[in-house]
């Protein structure tokens, strides 16, 4: 047992560095902190359809868009996750599953993996599409909100690449 407090007496370092993240995590305002889990919880339920997508995906604009789409969440995911920890925010989201729109849930990607050709590119498709919709209503929200200039710039980011995704979802469908 001594032994054990020796030990957490010598981990002394960690709480340090835990202090030293509350003055960062004091410059996150409640909007940004909703928004960085939102978008966790949003991109963490998409990845399992772009990914089923890559291998089923009949029309190649498809399998681009999905390859196109797959690249940036995971780096906006990275991203997501350093906030999160700069936030402090819990380690359980709380709207991990939440339904909402724009959410994929795993439902949507067993409906969308018993598809075929033509069906399933439209299924992709329609839920990508709720997706960056709904994501790019969420970075204006954090823009127009948000105080804390990492996330802000996030946010501005996700605008930025939902834009340009979504003016070329026409000519997919």
């Amino acid at each position: 047992v001594l032994g054990v407090a020796g030990c957490s007496a010598a981990s002394s370092p960690p709480p340090a560095a835990q202090v030293s993240s509350q003055p960062a995590a004091m410059a996150f305002g409640g909007t940004d902190r909703a928004w960085i889990e939102i978008n966790i919880a949003m991109d963490e339920q998409l990845l399992p359809l772009l990914e089923l997508s890559a291998g089923r995906a009949s029309d190649p604009a498809v399998r681009d868009l999905t390859t196109q789409v797959k690249a940036f969440t995971d780096t906006e995911l990275g991203t997501l996750r350093q906030l999160h920890t700069l936030a402090a925010l819990p380690a359980e989201n709380p709207h991990k599953g939440m339904p909402m729109p724009g959410m994929v849930t795993p439902e949507q990607v067993t409906a969308a993996g018993a598809l075929t050709g033509g069906a399933f590119d439209k299924a992709v498709v329609q839920h990508v599409r709720g997706h960056l919709e709904q994501s790019q209503q969420l970075a204006v929200s954090e823009e127009k909100s948000g105080v804390e200039p990492q996330t802000r710039r996030l946010a501005a980011e996700v605008l930025r690449t939902r834009s340009e995704t979504l003016a070329v979802l026409p000519k997919l469908s």
